[in-house]
């Protein structure tokens, strides 16, 4: 094990499949150095994204997650005490791939009176809203990437369309998309609504597409696809991961393909998009596309800016964490750690960010100092399963996604330590001057 600042988490023993109780050694290790674990028996669990928040907003401690049950091939959410007692579970569902990455998305309702969730199948996607005191489950056609801020309307693109370009296993499969790829007018952003029931599409790809500052290079782009793959087919293009600012003011969107089957051959398009609530006022805030370095954006607290990982303004070869505000101005270096993983700043402390780094096993979780540019502390965490980790989203890996408590004071991540993946929670450290 290592020591100091880096603190590493012991990888459990399996026995056919089954998890061996951890050492007392281990689990002093653990309590020690600010690790609590949340195993849930025979079931697979990550909570849903670092964007989404999972403590309820109440105070009360509640921790929303998504369990897998491998074997029976179904999953479902899990609402635990601050001791990681199951205090409610619903939602079964089919597993598909993108359980394994997000759960199922759920996410509190600003009153933590509901839970939204994603049910039904990528192809056919439900959303549910559930009131936890009653179960009653009020469920509508349509697909969401966590729910807003302010809990309703969903705006949210089509998940389907991300996995069918290839984003589960790196396979291309068009005709499991929801709507044809190059029927551009018809798939997009889609707002949802519960009272009354309905389904909107606000904003197409063909509209983005028409009013993007590149769309010349993104017409010659498409005019070679379809000169070498036939006048039916074109760029992959998307929207998708709408991520909203703390305050519900804003959004951000990605426009491209950055997901897309690489046996297409087409060229990495991502361009990070903000739109006030209304989409009224569209800018285009980061450009990671033709080669360009970048991946996981998302809010800064203070609701104005973006962060995420981009180009390195003084050496473009290289990445870095970045900052731009929602307009495309200001772009800034905020650290040079450069690992592609999933970058948040504390809600309370703006000098505080934890970020992950994916191209490691174990992974790392690090807290940066972003006045001094410092690793604060380090958490080395499994992430892979097993000898031969398929492409993809599957159960032989997870994402860590450190996501903050809303006092700043912990942070939940998942980890999969042995066959069952198992959200953790750690420690904030302090930042001196």
């Amino acid at each position: 094990m290592k020591t100091g600042q880096d603190i590493l988490i012991p990888v459990c023993a399996t026995d056919g499949g089954r998890e061996v109780s951890m050492s007392r050694e281990s689990e002093d290790y653990l309590f020690r150095n600010g690790i609590k674990r949340f195993p849930i028996p025979n079931r697979w669990c990550v909570h849903s994204y670092y964007t989404l928040c999972p403590y309820a907003p109440d105070g009360s401690g509640r921790i929303l997650i998504a369990g897998a049950d491998l074997d029976g091939k179904t999953g479902d959410v899990l609402i635990l005490s601050p001791e990681g007692k199951i205090l409610d579970r619903f939602g079964k569902n089919p597993l598909h791939n993108g359980v394994y990455h997000t759960g199922y998305w759920q996410t509190w309702s600003p009153d933590a009176k509901y839970v939204f969730y994603q049910g039904g199948s990528l192809r056919e996607p439900k959303i549910v809203k559930r009131e936890l005191c009653t179960g009653k489950e009020m469920v509508i056609k349509g697909d969401m990437e966590g729910a807003p801020p302010f809990g309703e309307p969903i705006l949210s693109g089509l998940l389907g369309m991300l996995y069918a370009a290839g984003y589960g296993d790196g396979i291309f499969y068009p005709e499991q998309a929801p709507v044809p790829f190059q029927k551009r007018e018809e798939h997009g952003l889609f707002e949802y609504t519960f009272e009354p029931v309905g389904k909107k599409l606000r904003l197409s790809v063909a509209e983005v597409l028409e009013k993007h500052p590149l769309r010349d290079k993104l017409r010659k782009a498409d005019k070679e696809i379809k000169s070498r793959l036939g006048e039916g087919d074109g760029l992959t293009l998307m929207l998708y991961c709408v991520r909203w600012n703390p305050d519900g003011s804003r959004f951000l969107f990605y426009f491209g393909n950055h997901c897309v089957a690489k046996g297409r051959g087409e060229p990495k398009l991502a361009y990070v998009f903000t739109s006030d609530r209304d989409l009224k006022e569209i800018h285009l805030a980061v450009d990671l596309s033709f080669g360009k370095r970048g991946v996981h954006w998302s809010w800064h607290p203070n609701g104005e800016d973006l962060i995420g990982y981009g180009p390195d303004p003084d050496d473009p070869e290289r990445g870095c964490l970045a900052k731009v505000h929602y307009d495309g101005t200001g772009y800034t270096r905020i650290s040079r750690q450069a690992g592609g993983g999933h970058p948040s700043i504390s809600p309370v402390d703006p000098g505080l960010l934890v970020t992950d780094d994916v191209s490691r096993q174990p992974g790392d979780v690090m807290f940066i100092d972003l006045k001094k540019d410092r690793i604060v502390k380090k958490y080395i965490l499994p992430r892979t399963f097993g000898d031969t980790i398929p492409p993809g989203r599957n159960p032989y890996r997870v994402c860590h996604h450190p996501a903050f408590r809303r006092d700043g004071k912990k942070v939940l991540v998942n980890t999969l330590p042995g066959r069952f993946a198992v959200t953790c929670e750690l420690d904030v450290p302090e930042v001196w001057e």
